[in-house]
């Protein structure tokens, strides 16, 4: 009797755990992952080190972005309100996003798609033009 009993006993708590586990995954697919499809958004390109660590930015501080990007550091781009995305390589076409790490403290036109995930903004760079060099 006492077996028959830990035997349900296990039983229901292997299907409770097995529920419980399903509606974690199903939450979790549900989760914060946004995208918002394809956007064109404007703003300075920055290196993000230098910029969450020291809010370093602008022409002042081209040189030094231009050096930590080249030493690998991630790009983002600094909208004009205040919003920060971090630029993401298309797997599809690298040369928009490799271009960019020539365009440190510039004025960027950016085109790709946008993702939040865990409340990281990203922009994969699959179009970029820098207006700073066409405004001079």
């Amino acid at each position: 009797m006492k077996r028959t009993a830990a035997v349900i006993m296990f039983l229901a708590v292997m299907i409770f755990s097995v529920g419980a586990f399903a509606q974690q995954k199903d939450m979790k697919m549900k989760g914060d992952d946004q995208s918002s499809g394809k956007a064109t958004l404007t703003g300075e390109l920055v290196d993000m080190g230098c910029y969450t660590s020291m809010g370093a930015k602008g022409a002042d501080h081209k040189s030094c972005a231009l050096k930590c990007i080249k030493g690998g550091m991630p790009m983002g781009l600094l909208t004009s309100d205040g919003n920060l995305y971090l630029l993401t390589m298309s797997h599809d076409n690298a040369d928009p996003y490799n271009n960019a790490k020539t365009m440190a403290a510039d004025q960027v036109s950016v085109t790709g798609p946008t993702f939040v995930k865990n409340g990281i903004k990203t922009l994969e760079v699959d179009e970029i033009k820098d207006l700073t060099m066409s405004s001079k």
